[in-house]
């Protein structure tokens, strides 16, 4: 008697066993399903088998395998091209250099906005540039200088005081050239 219980005990155990993986296998494939784009999937009117959810899994990995491909061949190509064009490079780098600095000033209206880019040897300070604004009527919001590489970018933001008699941005621009007028040769936006 004790062989036929022990017999069916192990038989629940089994089919308990065999229950819990078909559901640990039917939401592993919903979730895998659910990873797969919908702009992927073709809309069908019934619910995709378990089957065509896995083939189409399949064929989106492989199109992922090939997209990936494709990718590794554009990155070595660009990599060759921009070894070939090293020369280039350095060249267009020496000449960015030689136009700094560049002033930008934007007029907005009753808020002004001044870029300066500069190389490391600036011969001017940040100050020099509020001053000059406060003294043309406006007042300063916002000043911050940032250096990249070889290149120190400052940007300051400012408001007119007055706005009825506003600021004379030709003017702004001529005094903000002549403090940075030693640092040679000028690229600049009015």
């Amino acid at each position: 008697m004790k062989k036929s219980s022990n017999s069916e005990s192990s038989k629940l155990d089994r089919k308990t066993i065999e229950r819990n993986r078909r559901i640990h296998m039917k939401a592993l494939c919903f979730k895998l399903g659910t990873l797969i784009p919908s702009h992927y999937v073709k809309p069908t009117k019934d619910m995709m088998s378990q089957q065509d959810q896995l083939d189409l899994a399949a064929a989106y990995i492989i199109h992922l395998k090939e997209k990936v491909e494709k990718l590794k061949g554009q990155k070595e190509q660009a990599l060759r091209s921009s070894a070939s064009n090293s020369t280039s490079n350095v060249t267009n780098q020496i000449f960015i250099a030689s136009k700094l600095p560049v002033l930008e000033l934007r007029d907005m209206g009753s808020c002004i906005e001044v870029m300066l880019i500069t190389g490391l040897n600036k011969n001017f300070m940040l100050y020099e540039v509020i001053s000059i604004l406060e003294e043309e009527g406006a007042e300063v919001v916002s000043a911050s200088f940032s250096t990249v590489g070889d290149k120190i970018f400052h940007t300051v933001h400012a408001q007119v005081k007055i706005s009825r008699v506003g600021i004379e941005s030709s003017r702004v621009h001529q005094r903000l050239r002549e403090l940075i007028a030693p640092l040679e040769s000028w690229d600049y936006l009015a």
